[in-house]
């Protein structure tokens, strides 16, 4: 059967959008980043709040591990490109090792589902190095969010841990993003804070240098720009997908629809064979490779490797 590709639509005008001032003034000063911070969050925070909107926030929040994953990579000298993270995470097989990398990923994945819970539970995932003191940094963050900010609460957490610490940038940058999550309020952790990070700057904010908590805070607040963006596109792609649902004849492929709207990647031989994952729905090898090369044809998803085999699936970017 031929399939005709789906026309995705541009029109975006019915979900929040950052006013034209947000992105177009330069934010030079503290005060000035809080203002504008304080129109993309609010923004950020109705896209991702209202269900009506159609953000797939599990999606959005597992690109954004991975992209985080990789920026992680390079602050701790490995240089991993976004590619092999992805694969040393979604081809291992289970009770095999993933290696630093997949691990990395992990990390960010896990961290995410937290969910900004209880402190006791943060601090067992971050590990016995830190344990001691992740209720002390996550109250310091949590204090200067409230008297300047949700973007300085996370340079403060930032600067706590690589104060003790100037090589935990992965726990320094999650801590930031549980701050973030905790002063609005959120449900879910959105790892925005570690995106657009270099080691020089952090070492700056360590060191006391001077206007190292501006850079820092004009930086995550790029990045929350960013993920506004991002979480409209992906409502858009997502509204595409379902609409495709009812011509896919495979028996459960609405499950798999399901599966895409909350994965970055999809692996057909282990993640919809022999069933599809979080369910009880059997799905032979081939009938999940199809299914997959069909919602590419119909304009919905991508093939992510470039390779014959061992290949991952996306919703489109």
């Amino acid at each position: 059967m031929t399939y005709q590709s789906i026309a995705i639509s541009d029109d975006l005008s019915t979900l929040p959008q950052l006013p034209g001032w947000v992105t177009s003034v330069r934010a030079e000063t503290l005060e000035t980043v809080a203002f504008r911070s304080g129109a993309a969050l609010t923004v950020l925070d109705q896209l991702i709040g209202d269900e009506r909107y159609g953000v797939p926030v599990k999606l959005l929040a597992n690109r954004l591990a991975l992209s985080a994953a990789t920026v992680t990579s390079k602050l701790e000298g490995r240089l991993a490109r976004e590619a092999d993270i992805r694969d040393a995470y979604h081809l291992t097989l289970p009770g095999e090792a993933r290696g630093p990398d997949g691990e990395l990923l992990a990390f960010w994945r896990e961290g995410v589902r937290l969910r900004g819970g209880r402190t006791g539970e943060i601090a067992d995932f971050v590990g016995a190095d830190f344990a001691g003191e992740v209720g002390v940094w996550l109250d310091v963050g949590l204090e200067r969010a409230r008297t300047h900010g949700p973007l300085a609460g996370c340079v403060a957490v930032l600067r706590a841990v690589l104060e003790t610490d100037d090589r935990a940038e992965r726990v320094a940058c999650l801590l930031s993003d549980i701050v973030l999550a905790r002063a609005l309020n959120w449900t879910v952790v959105l790892p925005v804070s570690a995106q657009r990070l270099t080691k020089t700057v952090l070492r700056d904010l360590a060191a006391g240098e001077q206007g190292a908590e501006l850079a820092l805070q004009i930086r995550i607040l790029e990045t929350i720009e960013e993920t506004v963006r991002l979480a409209r596109d992906l409502a858009r792609r997502a509204e595409a997908l379902r609409s495709v649902a009812p011509k896919l004849r495979a028996k459960g492929s609405s499950a798999a629809v399901d599966l895409f709207l909350t994965e970055d990647a999809v692996a057909p031989a282990s993640m919809l064979s022999p069933r599809i994952r979080g369910t009880n729905i059997p799905m032979t090898d081939r009938a999940a490779r199809r299914l997959c090369d069909r919602l590419v044809e119909l304009g919905v998803a991508r093939e992510l490797t470039g390779r014959p085999t061992f290949r991952l699936y996306g919703i489109a970017p």
